[in-house]
């Protein structure tokens, strides 16, 4: 495994694992035991950034990930690094398979979140900190003088956007220093990449989540495949409509065949295209299977010129997609 950093200081492995899935958005959650194996064996690989957010769970268990996350990975905490998210919280009363975000990043609510996922995951601090989504009701000045008195009292040591707007980041970062953002990012949804500009010059990190739109790209599923209809987020994705497949065609295949010339699987080329886009940018896949840690690993290793990325960038400029998914409703409650 290869690293970098984010921000200032924040040595990461530069495919981090986005714990996600195991617990939400993905069908049932995933056997407990299983996946306690499947994160020692991230560590063994050389993984050391794991993701999750205080929200991740079930109906019956809110917090089932960072649980997870707290016994899985308390052997190894001294080699790793956990980033992990407050600020909202999704509306139950919703009929949706995906259930739409409530923000809320008052400052006791901040304090309470950090607090309990502190014991949830089993540590006395927090690598890495995110705002889940905006709140329009809390300055974020306000909410980044939360974080700078976490980090002055040792509760986290660094903290980070997710979804944020350039506005936003530049406010946040003269209060706190920003060390990433994370936002949504893959070959087939580019909107954050005005933001990159601003990144260079404040010299904050890119944390890419969903890099494979949600695994469509990997080129695993076909108009056959089935998902989980009051579970699985892919169910309702429209990337994932039997139309899709056909529209998605030219795409599959450009990723297939630009693979191929890299000795690499479409997963990998997925992710390395991003990551030698810029040496900030750290991929976070999800998945429940050891052979894909591996795979995804291996994209640390593929390089890409600066000419191979803009070729690829052409062409997906102007490449026929799907629509692909682009996030939670947002509802102000």
């Amino acid at each position: 495994m290869k690293y970098r950093t984010l921000g200032k200081d924040l040595k990461v492995s530069a495919v981090g694992l986005g714990c996600m899935g195991m617990s939400h958005a993905y069908g049932a959650p995933a056997d407990k035991n299983e996946m306690k194996k499947l994160l020692s064996q991230a560590v063994d690989i050389g993984y050391t950034f794991f993701d999750t957010a205080e929200v991740y769970g079930t109906p019956d268990d809110h917090h089932h990930n960072e649980e997870l996350l707290g016994e899985a990975l308390k052997p190894y905490r001294n080699k790793i690094l956990i980033a992990t998210k407050f600020g909202i919280h999704f509306d139950m009363t919703s009929p949706e398979v995906n259930k739409p975000l409530v923000p809320d990043s008052s400052p006791h609510i901040i304090r309470r979140s950090v607090e309990e996922s502190l014991k949830r995951l089993n540590t006395d601090h927090i690598d890495l900190y995110y705002q889940h989504r905006t709140d329009p009701n809390v300055p974020i000045e306000e909410v980044a003088g939360v974080m700078e008195e976490l980090i002055k009292e040792g509760k986290i040591t660094h903290w980070g956007l997710s979804a944020a707007t350039e506005d936003t980041i530049r406010r946040a970062d003269k209060v706190c220093k920003v060390t990433a953002i994370q936002n949504r990012y893959s070959m087939m949804y580019r909107d954050c990449e005005a933001l990159f500009d601003t990144l260079d010059e404040l010299n904050i990190g890119f944390v890419a989540f969903s890099p494979m739109a949600n695994g469509f790209l990997s080129g695993k599923y076909n108009e056959n495949s089935h998902f989980e209809e009051n579970t699985d987020y892919r169910s309702i994705m429209p990337q994932f409509k039997k139309e899709a497949y056909e529209k998605n065609k030219e795409l599959l295949e450009f990723i297939r065949n630009t693979a191929e010339k890299k000795n690499a699987t479409p997963a990998q080329i997925s992710l390395a295209w991003m990551i030698c886009k810029k040496n900030y940018m750290v991929p976070i896949p999800g998945t429940r299977k050891i052979e894909r840690l591996y795979e995804n690993a291996g994209a640390a290793d593929i390089v890409l010129s600066d000419e191979e990325i803009k070729s690829i960038d052409s062409a997906l400029d102007n490449i026929e997609m799907s629509e692909v998914f682009g996030g939670s409703k947002i509802i102000k409650k």
